[in-house]
């Protein structure tokens, strides 16, 4: 019997936002924001989980050893632990846990999914059968637990960002393919908008709305591919589709072709900072006016953040609220001072590595 600890980073979207669910490619960067559970055995077979940052607390009894039996909306401890023990999961004793974080919570930067992937990977640690299961399957693995288990419209981009670390460039057609860019980047400044998001109802609106264009188009134009079609070439699908469903099949399409954009500067051998800022603004200005999942507030955090200094930036995460971020390698200080006359709450962040365990 040992103590054991783990941590996962956050996440920054950089290109692709919204894309993932549509089995489009994303460009993603894990900050060095983290969350953490430490855990102490116990003797019987009850695991304690305080979680004090939110002023939480849940109890689950393994004494069954079967799955357990879901009490509430999103109940991720039990979806986590009910995926591993299809998987053959089997705990020998409970344990105390605490969980906790300086991620900002429902703000867009996978706090979620980060508790998900460091709970997964705590359980896994704590298996008496001793599983190996490698952090890539976690993510897979939180993303079956989080998305599948409670038919969510999310996608998995943040459960592996989250898991991996790092700058990754992710593929989802067909089997998911996952690359690492070990570009060397400068710093970020996060902000913190204070204004709450409704992730699900954005999630949906936006899923829904492509998804039904990309139907509708098939009728009619049955090669049609979101993930070859150029977006300069979509006005002849006007006739078909309402105009907010061609609004935000357009914009997939643009944000598709930003991601590949910065695929090919990150592979590049003179990474050019000041144009993967500009690019950074780019794809906030598709996510602002077609899919328009900002907002006024946010828009200026990151207007002010550029005339404070920093390359460009964008909307993070679901949108409607939450956090944005800006690329300022120069200054991030300054930048990080004019967010907060904003009104919002800022961070300076640099890449981060993924889930990391210690164990005593």
């Amino acid at each position: 019997m040992h103590n054991i600890k783990v941590s996962t980073p956050g996440r920054i979207c950089l290109f692709g936002e919204h894309q993932d669910y549509l089995g489009l490619p994303v460009m993603t960067s894990a900050i060095d924001l983290r969350v953490q559970i430490t855990a102490t055995p116990r003797t019987d077979q009850i695991i304690n989980i305080s979680l004090p940052d939110i002023d939480s607390s849940e109890t689950l009894d393994i004494s069954a050893g079967g799955e357990l039996e879901y009490t509430k909306k999103r109940d991720y401890f039990k979806s986590v632990y009910n995926t591993l023990k299809r998987n053959g999961l089997s705990l020998p004793h409970g344990y105390d846990c605490e969980v906790r974080g300086n991620i900002p919570i429902n703000s867009g930067t996978s706090s979620s999914s980060a508790l998900n992937n460091v709970w997964c990977k705590f359980l896994i640690e704590a298996d008496g059968n001793k599983i190996t299961i490698e952090n890539r399957e976690v993510g897979r693995l939180s993303f079956l637990a989080e998305v599948v288990e409670f038919n969510e419209p999310g996608g998995m981009m943040d459960q592996y960002a989250t898991a991996l670390g790092n700058i990754q460039f992710m593929d989802f057609r067909g089997d998911v393919s996952i690359d690492q860019l070990d570009q060397k980047l400068g710093s970020f400044v996060l902000g913190d908008s204070g204004e709450p998001k409704d992730t699900m109802y954005i999630l949906g609106n936006v899923k829904d709305k492509v998804l039904s264009a990309v139907e509708k188009i098939k009728i009619k134009y049955t090669n049609f591919d979101l993930f070859t079609h150029r977006s300069d070439d979509s006005e002849k699908f006007k006739e078909l589709l309402t105009d907010r469903e061609y609004e935000v099949l357009e914009g997939a399409l643009i944000n598709r072709e930003f991601t590949f954009e910065a695929l090919e500067l990150f592979k590049s051998d003179n990474f050019d900072h000041i144009k993967f800022g500009k690019l950074l603004s780019a794809h906030h200005k598709i996510l602002d006016e077609k899919l328009n999942i900002s907002t006024p507030k946010i828009n200026r955090m990151i207007s002010s953040a550029i005339e404070a200094g920093a390359f460009g930036g964008k909307i993070n995460g679901s949108g409607g609220g939450g956090c944005m971020f800006v690329y300022a390698p120069e200054n991030p200080e300054k930048v990080a001072e004019t967010i907060e006359k904003e009104g919002g709450k800022a961070y300076i962040v640099n890449v981060g590595e993924g889930l990391k365990v210690e164990t005593s």
